[in-house]
C-alpha cells in the first residue's frame, strides 16, 4: 500500500487531494491544528474507506518541534514515504506598508516555515528509498503581485523558491519536487463572498491535477502547475 502524508487536509484544497488519494488505495497521514476537525474527517473517511489507514495527528506545522513530532510519528508508522504534499497555509490579505507588524511572522510561519520543518524531518526517509515525490501548494501569489497580497504573497513566492532550491538539490536520489501553483479556488475562505462558486475553481481539481503528475514514468516530473479558472484571475 502506497504512503502519503498531506499537510491541512481537513478541508479546502488539503481535504480534496486526502479523498482522492484515499479513493485510490493510499493509506494518509494528516495533521491539522483543530483536533475536531481531524477527529471528523477520519471518521467521515473511515465510513467510506472502511479498510483504508488513516493517521491523525493535531501539530502546528509552523512550530518546528511540532512538525517534528508530526514527522516522527509518520515515520514510525510508514515503512516508505511515497508522496509528501505540503499544503498548511493561510490567507491573510494586508498590504506591505500598512498591514499589522507581526503579519509578516504569521505568514511565513504558515506557508513556509510548515513545509520546510517537515519536509526536512522527512528527507533522511525519502534519501535513503531514492524515490517519492514532494508537492508544495503553492499560489497564483507565488508567479505575480496582487492587490492585498502583501506578506502573503511575499510567504507564496518563498515556497515556489524553495520548491526550486528543494529540486535541484535531490535530483541525485530521484526525488521529485512539484510546485501547484492555483488561482481561485472554492474553499471556506470563499464562503459568504459574492463571488458565485462556478467562477472559480473546485478544490477536486487541483487534486486531479496532482494525481495525474503523480503518475509519471519515474524519469518523468512536472515542475510546476499553473491553474486559473477559465475565465481568468479575480
Amino acid at each position: 500500500m502506497p504512503n502519503a502524508i498531506i499537510t491541512g487536509a481537513t478541508q479546502g484544497i488539503g481535504k480534496a487531494i486526502a479523498e482522492k488519494l484515499l479513493s485510490e488505495g493510499y493509506a494518509i497521514a494528516i495533521c491539522s491544528r483543530n483536533n475536531d476537525n481531524l477527529k471528523a474527517a477520519a471518521a467521515a473517511w473511515n465510513e467510506q474507506y472502511p479498510t483504508a489507514s488513516i493517521i491523525t495527528y493535531s501539530a502546528d506545522l509552523s512550530n518546528k518541534e511540532e512538525a517534528g513530532a508530526f514527522g516522527d510519528v509518520v515515520l514510525s508508522n510508514f515503512d516508505t514515504i511515497d508522496l509528501l504534499v505540503n499544503n498548511a497555509g493561510m490567507y491573510l490579505p494586508g498590504t506591505i506598508a500598512d498591514e499589522p507588524d507581526t503579519l509578516l511572522e504569521t505568514m511565513i510561519g504558515t506557508n513556509l516555515y510548515s513545509a520546510y520543518h517537515l519536509t526536512r524531518k522527512i528527507l533522511p526517509a525519502m534519501k535513503r528509498q531514492k524515490a517519492g515525490h514532494i508537492f508544495n501548494i503553492c499560489s497564483i501569489a507565488s508567479l505575480r503581485a496582487y492587490p492585498n497580497g502583501g506578506s502573503y504573497s511575499i510567504s507564496k513566492y518563498a515556497l515556489l523558491g524553495f520548491s526550486d532550491n528543494l529540486r535541484e538539490e535531490l535530483k541525485e536520489y530521484n526525488i521529485k519536487v512539484t510546485a501547484i501553483c492555483p488561482g481561485a479556488t472554492y474553499t471556506l475562505s470563499w464562503e459568504g463572498s459574492d463571488v458565485p462558486p462556478e467562477r472559480i475553481m473546485e478544490a477536486g481539481d487541483v487534486a486531479e491535477m496532482l494525481w495525474s503528475a503523480s503518475k509519471l514514468s519515474p524519469q518523468a516530473n512536472v515542475e510546476q502547475i499553473v491553474m486559473r479558472p477559465v475565465k481568468g484571475d479575480l
